[in-house]
């Protein structure tokens, strides 16, 4: 069955979420992928979302983080002071799914700007809670297609903090979070080793390691034990496709 890039991101992002989870849920395709997640294996999974929702239950896939729909069915509407440091800043959330304009090989996220600060190319949305979820969730993931403009060794900017130039740094510095766990792109899986440094440890069916390397802007080592992922199932694609995502918002 074919699939697009975003459908087998959105797919293999959703399958790291375990049932019973608390997840911090970030917009964009990490939004959809955790509604996908909740669908399938992981009926249980406490959605939170920065605007005050706990426990959201969206009838249909919410637009942003203050889609009305995330308050019908959700276990508490709350303000957003009470989500970061009730739940986020407390350690009461297992994991956050964020996105960004760049990432580098320490995990840190850019999404402020591309290029100098004071005279940037391009200039980004920025932050908005994704420090914190970056610098407080237990642990992280992060979901972006793979390009090597996506992917420098250094990011133009650190809006979000993965492990700054080191796990020892992030540790020294007292960030109670576990920072990124995972990296999930259109090509395969990267996951930091004991330093912090991400590594590809699985590819996605068709793809190889050398595109992977072409497509990241460092030398991108590659795990001993590199595995190959389970592609798409049609239940998933269906629920993505007619119950999640019918109008292709996000899997245009």
């Amino acid at each position: 069955m074919e699939y697009t890039a975003a459908e087998l991101m959105t797919v293999n992002s959703a399958r790291l979420l375990r049932d019973g989870e608390v997840v911090f849920v970030g917009v964009g395709l990490p939004n959809l992928a955790c509604n996908l997640a909740r669908r399938t294996h992981a009926p249980d999974l406490l959605m939170i979302y920065e605007a005050g929702v706990v426990g959201a239950r969206p009838n249909r896939l919410p637009l942003s983080i203050g889609d009305p729909t995330l308050v019908s069915g959700a276990s508490l509407v709350c303000n957003m002071y009470d989500i970061f440091t009730l739940y986020l800043q407390r350690g009461n959330v297992d994991v956050g799914f964020l996105g960004g304009a760049q990432i580098d090989r320490f995990g840190n996220i850019n999404a402020t700007v591309i290029g100098d600060y004071q005279h940037p190319k391009v200039r980004l949305p920025g932050s908005g809670g994704s420090m914190e979820i970056a610098g407080w969730a237990n642990r992280c993931y992060i979901m972006t297609p793979h390009q090597k403009r996506r992917f420098p060794e250094r990011v133009d900017f650190a809006t979000s903090a993965g492990f700054l130039h080191g796990r020892a740094q992030r540790q020294a510095l007292g960030v109670r979070g576990g920072g990124p766990q995972a990296v999930v792109t259109d090509l395969g899986i990267m996951e930091p080793d004991e330093d912090g440094e991400l590594v590809l440890t699985a590819l996605h069916p068709g793809v190889t390691a050398e595109q992977a390397q072409a497509n990241t802007g460092w030398a991108l080592r590659t795990a001993a034990a590199l595995r190959v992922t389970e592609p798409p199932s049609p239940e998933e694609l269906r629920i993505l496709r007619q119950e999640l995502d019918p109008q292709r918002i996000y899997l245009k």
